[in-house]
């Protein structure tokens, strides 16, 4: 696991008090919603503030792509990383 998605993990755990489950149970490929950790859309409002607070990007909800993004932790990562290439960070 890199150390990126481990953080990623983190604040999924952190920001939506997931108290029973810890980093190392999420799979990086695992699906977030529906299907593997059961999120639902309250969740990805959620997550999503606290990933723009967290790393200072500006996500889209009309973005055709964003469900993509939010699939994984491994495509979350792959998202933030490009959106922050794209500010210079």
């Amino acid at each position: 696991m890199n150390d990126f998605e481990l953080e990623i993990k983190k604040l999924v755990i952190k920001t939506l008090n997931l108290e029973d489950i810890t980093p190392e149970e999420i799979d990086s490929e695992e699906r977030l919603f529906v299907d593997g950790l059961g999120l639902d859309s309250i969740d990805a409002l959620e997550l999503g503030v606290a990933i723009q607070k967290s790393y200072g990007i500006k996500i889209n909800a009309k973005n055709d792509d964003l469900k993509e993004h939010f699939a994984s932790v491994r495509s979350l990562a792959r998202f933030i990383t490009s959106e922050r290439k794209e500010l210079g960070a």
